[in-house]
């Protein structure tokens, strides 16, 4: 069977596109695999499709999975990029969109100089919310990653995220501890690793280990956990540039209970056609 699919990417995070608004689309986790290798499929972070929305409280429901075949519940750069794809496939004409995902409904706006804002809800801080498993709320906790010890604050922006300060990003052990702190018995879900870099009061770098993929070039949840860590540190104002190593996003946050904004590019690489070996489809 032959689908359409379209490539994007935001700040270098990237995704393979498929409609299942007029046909139903499933795919088994090593399909997933197949499509997502970069040697032997199309290669991408993760895979997203686009669905009509039966319950009717957002525009479009949207499935994210990741590259190693799990399907999980929100991405920054996806959501982005899946509000571009319905307006260039004219899915609608609406340049602000209700988009649901197995976190909820987030609200994103196509801004005249081409970027995406998504309103990308509450974080959480409760443990259980998480999940994380510990007793209560912290501001920090200290967890055994190998042989060191490190603090991370916790939280979830519609995924889980553990964030840890470093002196230098470039200099962080990201490929050694990544791969420990995603699969570390205290997130019974697995957790996206952050590792976060202040420069001043208003600008960050972060890099991120994604849950299922790797380190990427870009995580849009990632680089909202780490603006809010800094900020509950009070080392980082309510609205922020994050530069990750595919570009940079304007984080905004005005405390608990609000909302977090992030601004960012997303854009269409290329479109094609793959052949998929499933009798679903």
């Amino acid at each position: 069977m032959k689908l359409q699919f379209t490539k994007m990417q935001g700040l270098g995070n990237d995704f393979v596109v498929f409609n299942g608004i007029e046909r139903k689309i499933a795919f088994a986790p090593e399909q997933i695999r197949s499509i997502a290798d970069r040697r032997f499929g199309i290669g991408c972070d993760q895979l997203l499709v686009i669905e009509a929305n039966v319950g009717g409280d957002a525009d479009f429901f949207y499935r994210i999975f990741n590259a190693d075949g799990r399907e999980v519940e929100q991405c920054g750069n996806g959501v982005r990029a899946i509000a571009r794809f319905a307006l260039e496939q004219a899915l609608t004409a609406k340049p602000e969109l209700n988009l649901k995902s197995m976190s909820g409904v987030v609200a994103a706006r196509l801004e005249d100089d081409g970027r995406v804002t998504v309103n990308m809800g509450i974080p959480r801080f409760e443990p259980r919310e998480i999940p994380f498993d510990a007793q209560r709320r912290q501001a920090t906790y200290t967890l055994k990653i190998g042989e060191a010890s490190r603090d991370f604050s916790v939280l979830s922006i519609g995924n889980p995220h553990a964030v840890q300060r470093v002196a230098d990003v470039e200099r962080a052990p990201v490929a050694e501890e990544g791969p420990l702190i995603e699969k570390h018995p205290a997130f019974p879900n697995g957790i996206n690793a952050g590792f976060l870099q202040t420069l001043d009061r208003t600008h960050a770098r972060v890099r991120v280990f994604e849950r299922g993929v790797g380190e990427t070039l870009s995580c849009g949840t990632g680089a909202c956990a780490a603006a809010i860590a800094g900020m509950q540190l009070e080392l980082l104002d309510s609205a922020v540039t994050m530069h990750t190593r595919g570009g940079n996003l304007s984080i905004r946050w005005e405390g608990e209970e609000k909302p977090v904004w992030m601004s960012g590019p997303a854009n269409t690489v290329f479109t094609g056609e793959i052949a998929i070996d499933d009798e679903e489809n």
